[in-house]
């Protein structure tokens, strides 16, 4: 069994925190035992914290809700950082009309919603407004029939040359203790291989996502340095490799994606060493 460490000792030593969601602060049981605690100190020590995700699925206002549902109200929207939050810039800068073609559900849409422009999930797109297609985003694996829409992406990025954007860059997501789904990462790089395109990929690991998180916290407090930050998660390949590319100390949690039982292998034959290992992110 690996060696872990005292997480309470670890978090003294830094000034801002930053959270993975799902299989750090929540898993598919619900909250993680103990998670009020943990927020109740970084309240009482006056930390700030953030919640780095790669969940697009939904809009930092209805994450900061089901969070609230959970029983952690101190999770605000503001608090939360979503890679579509990246996508909506991406958006607003490069994309000036025409339709946004989506997979995903209409709730995962607000990012692409608040951008102005016209958008449409791909189910919807046809023959009648196919050329009006300028930009086509990966968002959530749910809300669009596996079969149909994913032969009709396809086919409209061959036709189409376009800005294809993936939103979450997960591979896959733990259902329960033993299995996993397929993510949107994992149906976006299926589909990379058959088209040949390059996407614009936003979501931990890529530095865009820490730069995004970087600044939204200088915004705040501008002297902060990237050594007074740390990042935990519980997925070696996102949150650690992320972290550490973008020059963070990382926290490695066991209550995810990486189980006590198989971590030492995984960071062994990976090669993504992450500054601490803690068994979860809870004090005591």
């Amino acid at each position: 069994m690996i060696q872990t460490e005292d997480f309470k000792t670890i978090i003294d030593q830094y000034k801002v925190i930053f959270f993975d969601a799902f299989g750090v602060i929540k898993n598919y049981k619900g909250l993680v035992p103990g998670m009020d605690e943990t927020f109740a100190y970084l309240k009482a020590t006056q930390k700030e914290y953030y919640i780095v995700t790669n969940d697009a699925s939904r809009s930092p206002l209805q994450l900061a809700a089901s969070f609230k549902k959970l029983g952690l109200k101190m999770i605000t929207p503001e608090r939360i950082i979503s890679s579509g939050m990246l996508a909506k810039e991406y958006l607003d800068l490069k994309v000036n009309d025409g339709i946004v073609a989506y997979l995903g559900t209409s709730n995962s849409a607000h990012y692409i919603d608040n951008s102005g422009l016209h958008t449409l999930p791909v189910s919807a797109i046809d023959e009648s407004n196919i050329d009006q297609v300028n930009a086509l985003v990966f968002l959530d694996d749910e809300g669009f029939d596996w079969f149909r829409d994913l032969n009709k992406t396809v086919n409209i990025l061959r036709r189409r040359n376009i800005p294809t954007i993936v939103a979450n860059t997960d591979y896959a997501y733990p259902l329960n203790m033993h299995d996993v789904n397929i993510a949107i990462g994992g149906i976006a790089s299926m589909i990379h291989q058959i088209v040949g395109k390059r996407f614009i990929n936003f979501g931990k690991p890529d530095s865009l996502m820490f730069t995004f998180a970087y600044d939204q916290v200088r915004k705040s407090n501008p002297t902060i340095t990237k050594k007074e930050i740390l990042m935990i998660g519980d997925t070696l390949q996102t949150d650690i490799l992320g972290g550490n590319k973008f020059g963070l100390d990382t926290m490695l949690v066991l209550s995810g994606n990486t189980l006590a039982t198989d971590a030492e292998t995984r960071i062994t034959s990976t090669g993504i060493v992450p500054t601490y290992i803690c068994e979860k992110a809870v004090i005591g």
